[in-house]
Order: C-alpha cells, then structure tokens, then sequence
C-alpha cells in the first residue's frame, strides 16, 4: 500500500523526497486506510455479546446519537454523521450492551460505501443477531463530496432511514420513534 501511494503522490507531482511535509506521507496515509479508515474491510465482525430477554422487554428502545465517521466509494471523501438505532424487542429477541451498537456501526461504517448500503449492512447485522419484531435505524450525515468537490455547498446533509417489522407497520410507533430521536439530536 506504501508502495502504491508514493506512486500516486508522484502522479500528483508531489515531491516526497525534498518537501518535509511529504516525506512521509505514503507509509501515514496507508497506515491511515488500513488501519482505521477502512479498518472494517480487513477485519472480522466485532463480537457482540448478548443475552436473553429474561425481562421480557417489549417497549421502544432508543439508542443514539452514536457518531460515526466513513468515506465515500465514490471519492474516499470523508463521511461524518450521527445515527441513531430503535428497538422493539419481544420475549425471544436477544440484547445486546448500549455499547456494541457503537461497536457494530464502527465495524461497518470503516469502509469505502455509500450511506443507503451502509445503513441495509447495519439493518442486516442486526436483525439477525437481535431477532425483534421492530427495527428502525436514522442516519444524519455530511459527504465531503458535496463540501470539497462539485456543487461545493457549504451544508449538504444526507438523512436515510430504514424501517422494518414493526416499524414499517405501525404508523404510531414509527412516529414515536422519530418524535423521541427528535428530542435527543436537539
């Protein structure tokens, strides 16, 4: 990866041999992608430790804003948002610590996307490791794109929701929920 970005900052005509600033710069900037940028591309699924319902827990729950950061596929320009989870349990759901929703978005966010995958990948995840009868995920972000490149608005956001279950059927639930994750974004 060091390798091939010095030769993309040589394309750029930026000389990492003589400026100081850029001498460096390849083996940071693959540090950078690998290790943390696109960290979810190279490394398995967090494990989420979870736990059954013994309460028998059927009401809303509210988890967010967690803020998660990621990069278009388009342009790896950053993408830097809040997203904010609804869970509708049932006595056969499993539950999962506040904490591993953070854990689940960083594993799937760190990768080059689109926000609508992203948020099908997070949906995916889980419904299948939770089981609810409702599950409803808000993301709010700003694409870099839209700041550094283009059109270059100064305040382009992208909000993308998926309902299901639960969610999708009840129109009184499904406004809870954004009447709820209204009041903590304020």
């Amino acid at each position: 990866m060091e390798d091939r970005m010095n030769e993309v900052l040589d394309a750029l005509v930026i000389d990492t041999e003589n400026d100081h600033n850029a001498m460096d710069t390849a083996r940071r900037v693959a540090k950078l992608f690998v290790d943390e940028v696109f960290a979810g591309r190279y490394r398995v699924a967090p494990s989420l430790t979870s736990f059954p319902n013994v309460a028998r827990l059927n009401q809303l729950m509210i988890v967010g804003p967690i803020t998660v950061r990621s990069a278009c596929s388009h342009h790896l320009c950053p993408i830097l948002g809040k997203i904010w989870f609804g869970v509708l349990p049932n006595i056969d759901s499993e539950l999962i610590g506040l904490s591993k929703f953070a854990r689940l978005c960083n594993w799937i966010m760190n990768r080059p996307q689109i926000q609508e995958e992203a948020m099908m990948m997070l949906a995916d995840e889980l419904e299948r490791r939770l089981r609810p009868d409702g599950l409803a995920i808000v993301m709010q972000a700003d694409h870099f794109c839209m700041h550094w490149r283009g059109i270059m608005d100064e305040q382009p956001e992208t909000t993308t929701s998926i309902m299901r279950g639960a969610f999708l059927e009840s129109d009184t639930l499904r406004r809870e929920f954004f009447e709820l994750r209204g009041r903590r974004s304020q």
